[in-house]
């Protein structure tokens, strides 16, 4: 879709990057890092300020202690923890649930760990014109899959792409899911401070049960802006991280050291992070203000950067189309380009919602919006 949004010179509400510059600030501290000759290999865990300065921001928010040495390890973003993760600890036949619709790299991966995939679809639920309103988790289906077979269950929290977020009671309903199972769980929270009206993130090391059998996920790219630094993190008990470790060794070994010098420095200031939930909202509802007036129906958005829509209602006789096509379409004579959401499943499922993504600058929104007000 990018590059078809290139071609059209539609604009790119598709893939989730800002089209906005990241704080002079952080550049500022990593070119200082590479003055200061921080250029050569750096421990292959990680540089200790960035991993200590990840364990005290986990722990003032959300009360879990991790030790810095023994259970933080810097990735190479977050897509590098999560494979690294199935490969640690999934073996040839073990079975992986993923929940549908799935962020793109979780198949693949289950799949190279010569794991099988058992997904199960989040619940589809429609307003009385049939039209989607919003999405739960399948819990009837997830208790029938997860058995002693199960090595792995992979959850994301906030959700990309359906933007929903998971609760303190889904936490708990998880909790009694795995209890008396050898299941461990990947719970990627790359969207953690994007969470929205005065909601709190519920993360896995709040919950005190599931931390202890759980590889927390999480991406310095989508918190500060900087997509294509690909500079994450993955926090799990001492047991679990030196088996991360074994093979992080070896499909990474280490991470752009001047970014980590860098982004220690700038994650030491909490407000960098503290601030992201109502600088995001702005921008969702200013957003969502302006979709209000076509005839796309609004999904709830509780997290991440995503909006999603149902087309199915809007005046333009391409709301018969299917997702893939619509956003086709929509990129190429709209001039607005989208994701379908059945492109997140590993057999599309039809359901008529696409994806735009509003970490846009107000101006690029507001020009999506202009090409967007007549349907």
């Amino acid at each position: 879709m990018s590059a078809l949004a290139a071609k059209h010179k539609a604009i790119n509400l598709g893939q989730g990057f800002p089209d906005f510059p990241c704080d002079r600030n952080l550049i500022a501290s990593v070119n200082d890092a590479m003055l200061q000759n921080h250029n050569q290999y750096p421990p292959m865990i990680g540089i200790p300020e960035l991993r200590n300065g990840i364990a005290k921001k986990i722990h003032s928010l959300h009360g879990h202690l991790y030790d810095a040495d023994s259970e933080i390890t810097i990735t190479a973003g977050g897509t590098q923890g999560i494979l690294t993760t199935v490969l640690c600890c999934v073996s040839p036949g073990d079975e992986v649930v993923i929940i549908e619709p799935a962020y793109d790299s979780y198949r693949p991966s289950i799949e190279l760990a010569g794991g099988k995939a058992i997904a199960v679809s989040l619940n589809v639920l429609r307003d009385n014109q049939g039209r989607v309103s919003s999405y739960e988790i399948p819990w009837d289906q997830l208790k029938k899959v997860i058995n002693s077979k199960t090595r792995l269950i992979m959850i994301n929290t906030p959700h990309n792409p359906t933007g929903m977020v998971w609760q303190r009671s889904d936490l708990n309903k998880l909790a009694e899911l795995v209890r008396g199972t050898n299941a461990l769980i990947l719970s990627d929270e790359v969207y953690e401070h994007m969470v929205y009206d005065g909601a709190q993130h519920e993360s896995i090391t709040r919950h005190p049960e599931l931390v202890n059998r759980s590889f927390l996920i999480s991406s310095f790219g989508k918190t500060y802006h900087v997509t294509g630094w690909k500079v994450g993190y993955v926090a799990a008990p001492a047991a679990l991280t030196k088996e991360f470790r074994k093979i992080h060794q070896f499909n990474v070994f280490t991470v752009n050291t001047p970014m980590q010098f860098g982004l220690s420095q700038y994650l030491s200031e909490p407000k960098h992070y503290l601030n992201l939930p109502s600088y995001y909202q702005a921008k969702r509802d200013f957003f969502k203000a302006g979709l209000q007036k076509t005839g796309f129906k609004l999904l709830p958005t509780p997290g991440t950067y995503f909006q999603c829509v149902d087309y199915t209602g809007i005046k333009s006789p391409q709301n018969k189309l299917n997702e893939a096509d619509f956003c086709t379409w929509l990129t190429t004579e709209v001039g607005v380009a989208a994701i379908p959401v059945s492109a997140f499943y590993e057999k599309p499922v039809e359901s008529g919602v696409v994806r735009f993504c509003f970490a846009k600058q107000e101006q690029t929104l507001t020009e999506a919006l202009n090409r967007l007000q007549n349907l």
